[in-house]
């Protein structure tokens, strides 16, 4: 290992100076040389940047990953370059449990057959947020780590550099500064009598030093100052590309913000036909006391009421037959596709348009539908009522 002593005595002697240096400047007993203001207010607002992307990356794993044993897995396995092993979301891991109690349960029973419905749609929940976690993570996530990562160290190499260089310049006028107050010194009180002609040529040659010294500070404090113009360019570049910075990280948002939407309404739309599912099985599983209670005179027949009885858990749903009332019909606007579970329903069309209308000892989360001639129940969930 090559160790170079003499490299080694000269960093560490620069690296004294400019604390001694720093030191100075903040005691007010050096001059520091300003930065354009320009300048200054363009590195303000990058450090800003730098701060905020950081805490909105950090908070934003946080929400999407709040194990942090995880987050560290998933942070060694992005620094060694290697491929995170697939891992079940929690709500999908719930549903394979569920799915597994009603084997041993019994899928015929109806706890066994609700755990079998909860459970798969469970399971579509957790693949809707594995979908959300990889499309944020890449139209996101890595953005801003690239950012912090990429363009952040070089903007921050480049602001250490002018640092230096600015540290230079002061030292190179705090040198010269010095000459000249010696060389001032010397031309006002000579060191040597003028009396004998060897003390004039001492005097000139002196004077001589003096001078040279001067410019040599002088021809020193040209080229630092030059290379901190040089330097305080670069890093203006650089920093202006900060607002390039702002408008990709906006795309970025609109991304997560549609990713969240598009998640959150994959959600709802699932919740939404399990609460249908989990109340079609309940009418099911009541349907023999309905039948039962039929057959009694003292209790109406719910054959009457159309909208009543029919779900995807009866065994052999009838075609659905009922006669519109009077009053009440409107025109509804359909929010989203719904397939049809049997001869009772009317499927549905994002987008167009139907005609509603209830029916007495219909369930309210249920309308009648016409379109053209077809008829059948739709759920109100799915449609937005027109005035």
């Amino acid at each position: 290992m090559d160790f170079n002593v003499k490299k080694l005595a000269s960093d560490a002697g620069v690296f004294f100076t400019r604390a001694v240096q720093f030191t100075e400047e903040k005691l007010g007993q050096a001059e520091k040389t300003e930065l354009d203001p320009h300048l200054e207010n363009l590195i303000t607002r990058a450090d800003g940047t730098k701060n905020w992307t950081e805490k909105i990356l950090r908070q934003t794993e946080i929400l999407l990953q709040p194990n942090p044993s995880a987050r560290i897995e998933e942070f060694i396995y992005d620094k060694l370059e290697k491929k995170l092993p697939s891992r079940m979301t929690n709500a999908e891991l719930l549903g394979q449990y569920m799915l597994d109690a009603a084997k041993e349960f019994g899928a015929d029973s109806p706890y066994g057959s609700t755990l079998i419905t909860v459970g798969e749609y469970q399971r579509r929940l957790g693949g809707a947020e594995r979908e959300f976690l990889q499309t944020s993570a890449a139209a996101f996530l890595s953005p801003l780590r690239n950012f912090l990562e990429g363009d952040w160290r070089t903007i921050s190499k480049e602001k250490r550099l002018l640092e230096n260089r600015r540290l230079d310049l002061d030292i190179c006028k705090a040198r010269l500064k010095k000459a000249k107050q010696a060389e001032a010194k010397a031309a006002a009180a000579p060191d040597f009598q003028e009396t004998r002609p060897r003390n004039y040529v001492l005097s000139a040659s002196a004077s001589a030093l003096l001078s040279e010294e001067v410019d040599k500070a002088e021809h020193e404090l040209r080229v630092a100052q030059t290379e901190f113009d040089r330097q305080a360019e670069v890093t203006r570049l650089l920093l202006e590309g900060i607002s390039s910075t702002h408008l990709n990280h906006l795309r970025c948002l609109q991304d997560f913000a549609e990713a969240q939407t598009t998640y959150f309404t994959q959600c709802h739309h699932y919740m939404q036909e399990l609460q249908r599912e989990l109340h079609r099985c309940a009418n099911a599983v009541g349907a023999p006391h309905s039948s039962a209670a039929s057959s009694n005179p003292a209790f109406p027949s719910e054959r009457s009421s159309p909208g009543a009885g029919f779900s995807s858990c009866d065994p052999k749903p009838g075609p659905l037959s009922m006669e519109p009332p009077a009053t009440g019909t409107r025109k509804a606007k359909v929010l989203y596709d719904y397939d049809a579970h049997d001869a009772s329903e009317l499927s549905l069309l994002a987008d167009e348009l139907i005609t509603v209308y209830t029916v007495p000892g219909m369930d309210p989360d249920w309308l009648v539908g016409e379109r053209g001639n077809e008829k059948g129940k739709v759920p109100v969930t799915y449609l937005e009522l027109l005035s």
